[in-house]
């Protein structure tokens, strides 16, 4: 099997998981009203246990922070009994999977929250898309820079979202710090153009990801939580005048905190920035480093087996694929994934793709 270093085991925070194929948290839009996952959610992420681990869908920690249509939540009693509905499935099936815990920040839009203007670091829109609403695409609308005493609110609402996911039966959390989301405005200097303790040096703006973290763990165990982060991306307008400086400050504050993984996304979706951070992460970061954005099972295995990664979360792979690492171990050709069923509603492009023929045994 040319594909070997993807199925040799690797210990990842508490757990050893079976095989380094992760599936990386995909926004699939299919919850039900009130933001409640139910049946379709947990269907689909059980034919996908087979992952070394899953890692949930962003998923949101307070009310009020819709960005899209139809994600899920994990702030009221209804979500976590939803929730439990997916958790028992990927169990019964064999898996593993965390909860990515999410606020939208700027990428929120009043018809999405009753009315409520998205907030931010700074006054500063997104301007390189529009937001799907049930009124059609719009233009977002410039957010409402957070005051510093309304910063401690928020950490408490992603704490208390863990104390949610714990509930809900999750095996841990992956907090969302990428994409142009809340924390990752925060950490950027492109979008953070405030002053006082959470703007202006790296270490004020990593501040307010820090304090996050840290609540975090102190509700699972630093073992049981992992980070994402897009350091290049641009996707929601966003930049920042040194991503390698960022990431790698990053990586060694964050060697303190001993993390279950650290999940870097490798470059920038939208092609307008450029570099490599998985190298000086990987000279900085002690832990088990997890890499993503399109990756074939040959890359990811020659950089686990070169010590560049430990491990890659697949996402687009995974949409069409619920048997990923099988058909990856038998080099088996890939189910061809639909975008126009990306984003909700029903099973269709969800839970219908086909799984690997059998293999007749050699008799």
């Amino acid at each position: 099997m040319s594909h070997a270093a993807l199925f040799q085991p690797l210990r990842v925070g508490a757990f050893e998981i079976p095989n380094r194929i992760l599936m990386a948290p995909l926004t699939r839009a299919r919850a039900e009203a009130g933001h409640v996952p139910g049946d379709l959610i947990a269907e689909h992420y059980s034919q996908r246990a087979s992952a070394g681990l899953i890692i949930a869908e962003a998923t949101m920690v307070m009310e009020g922070n819709s960005s899209f249509i139809s994600e899920p939540g994990i702030y009221s009693a209804a979500q976590v009994e939803g929730w439990e509905k997916t958790t028992s499935a990927v169990h019964a099936a064999g898996g593993r999977i965390f909860l990515q815990l999410w606020h939208g920040g700027r990428a929120c839009h009043p018809i999405l929250n009753n009315g409520t203007q998205p907030v931010a670091p700074s006054a500063i829109p997104i301007t390189n898309d529009r937001v799907q609403t049930p009124e059609g695409k719009k233009d977002y609308v410039v957010p409402r820079e957070l005051a510093d005493a309304e910063i401690p609110c928020i950490v408490r609402g992603f704490r208390l979202a863990a104390i949610n996911a714990k509930a809900a039966g999750f095996d841990g959390v992956e907090i969302h710090g990428a994409n142009g989301y809340l924390i990752d405005e925060f950490l950027r200097d492109g979008s953070n153009r405030r002053s006082g303790p959470y703007g202006g040096s790296v270490e004020n703006r990593a501040r307010f990801l820090l304090e996050i973290v840290d609540a975090v763990i102190d509700v699972w165990g630093s073992d049981r939580v992992g980070l994402r982060l897009s350091p290049l991306n641009s996707f929601n307008s966003m930049l920042d005048s040194d991503p390698v400086g960022l990431a790698s400050y990053l990586a060694g504050v964050l060697n303190e905190r001993h993390l279950a993984y650290l999940h870097i996304m490798r470059t920038d979706l939208l092609g307008i920035q450029s570099g490599d951070v998985l190298t000086p992460v990987r000279s900085v970061y002690q832990g088990a480093l997890v890499s993503n954005m399109g990756y074939t099972a040959g890359e990811a295995a020659r950089d686990i087996t070169a010590g560049k990664i430990d491990a890659v979360a697949f996402g687009v792979p995974f949409l069409a694929n619920p048997d990923l690492p099988e058909r990856f171990a038998a080099e088996a050709e890939l189910n061809t994934p639909d975008p126009a069923t990306f984003y909700g509603p029903g099973r269709r492009g969800y839970n219908d793709y086909p799984r690997m023929a059998a293999i007749p045994a050699v008799v």
